[in-house]
């Protein structure tokens, strides 16, 4: 779930009725859809890839489906080998306007056909720019796009999406673990458009790094804290136990990305437990990036399904990982004995751990109670 400007999605709603039938293999069960995803935006580009050409930029493909065979993978690979995948594509994308635009826009489209409702997403404004951030990343040439103008560009994509294939759609903005020096400003981002579709803050990347001037992260989370900015953590993906332990009391994470080796300490897990803390699990992306056991039976989903733990069910990068959140649900479905029970426990716990304002989450919760037939609380 390591976001680079992939809009990855981090609660989504299936309305019944409509298309992409997530629940289509658990009989009559109405399809209202929630999880914590992350379909970053980097993980969800369509032919905008190519467009990079016209800027020069040497693609290793001439096509989407040549350029697929590098990006996309389907048997495991370490954390570090999924991210350099981003390297294939993400200088073809980055500070191209019309492009971040609409990545955005088709976005939101492409969760609509697949029938959600709510989606909450991720990226990381300073991996999209080429001006006013150090060291333009990507290898691009200095130009005229800041971290501030990509929010704007997205909010704009995002909300163009919203009125056109009516559903909801709230973003949250990244840190990277190996750039500290962004952390302040990604802050100062949420902070300015809180009310125009950014909702938390999150810190991504690749957990074994060690990074000078790690204190900016938690200067950043402590302002964000400060100001009411939810807030969100990758960590105990690849990372120990001690990676969960440090988002949430050192950053004070409200929710934790991924969080699998957090039952490695037993004792952190019970006191996480105890508070309700929300993990955004994903089963096939911890498969192919070697998070966990390949042996889905040995899954730590299934301790937290055993426990009543807290999380949703989530899909992770979507061009890379070639799956959608079908994939992930049949897995659980298939492989560790997942219930329409728990389908219906588990999209209720996202609903009320989403980053929405409370009477919108109200709301939310409402529509799911009345489309599963359970009563409020019943979870």
């Amino acid at each position: 779930m390591n976001s680079f400007l992939s809009l990855k999605c981090a609660l989504a709603v299936f309305l019944p009725g409509q298309p992409g039938f997530v629940f289509r293999f658990v009989c009559a069960l109405p399809v209202f859809w929630i999880s914590f995803l992350p379909a970053e935006i980097q993980g969800s580009i369509r032919e905008e890839i190519l467009e990079g050409r016209k800027r020069g930029i040497p693609l290793p493909g001439n096509t989407v489906e040549e350029l697929l065979k590098y990006v996309s993978y389907d048997t495991p690979l370490t954390l570090p080998q999924f991210l350099e995948k981003f390297n294939y594509y993400m200088p073809a994308i980055a500070g191209d306007r019309e492009a971040v635009k609409r990545i955005a826009y088709e976005f939101v489209e492409t969760k609509a056909k697949e029938g959600m409702a709510y989606v909450e997403v991720r990226y990381s404004p300073h991996l999209l720019a080429n001006s006013g951030v150090d060291p333009i990343p990507w290898g691009q040439a200095e130009g005229d796009l800041t971290p501030d103008e990509v929010v704007h560009l997205v909010n704009q994509g995002l909300q163009d999406g919203e009125r056109d294939f009516h559903i909801k759609v709230r973003s949250i903005l990244c840190c990277m673990r190996h750039m500290p020096s962004w952390s302040p400003e990604v802050v100062e981002l949420c902070k300015k458009y809180r009310n125009d579709s950014v909702v938390a803050v999150d810190l991504a990347g690749d957990e074994t790094l060690k990074v000078d001037n790690y204190s900016e992260h938690k200067k950043a989370y402590e302002e964000a804290e400060r100001c009411g900015i939810h807030r969100t953590v990758h960590a105990g993906e690849a990372g120990p136990a001690a990676m969960v332990k440090e988002a949430v009391y050192v950053l004070k994470a409200e929710r934790v990305g991924h969080g699998y080796h957090v039952l490695e300490d037993p004792e952190l897990y019970k006191e996480l437990l105890k508070v309700k803390m929300h993990f955004e699990v994903c089963p096939w992306s911890s498969y192919l990036t070697g998070a966990c056991s390949p042996d889905f039976s040995k899954h730590p989903v299934i301790q937290f399904k055993k426990d009543r733990a807290n999380y949703s069910l989530n899909t992770d990068d979507p061009l890379i990982f070639n799956s959608t959140i079908d994939k992930d649900y049949n897995i659980v479905k298939e492989h560790m004995g997942f219930t329409e029970e728990e389908f219906k426990r588990i999209n209720i716990n996202a609903a009320q751990s989403s980053f929405l304002p409370e009477k919108e989450k109200q709301e939310l919760l409402s529509k799911l109670y009345e489309a599963y037939g359970m009563a409020p609380n019943a979870s």
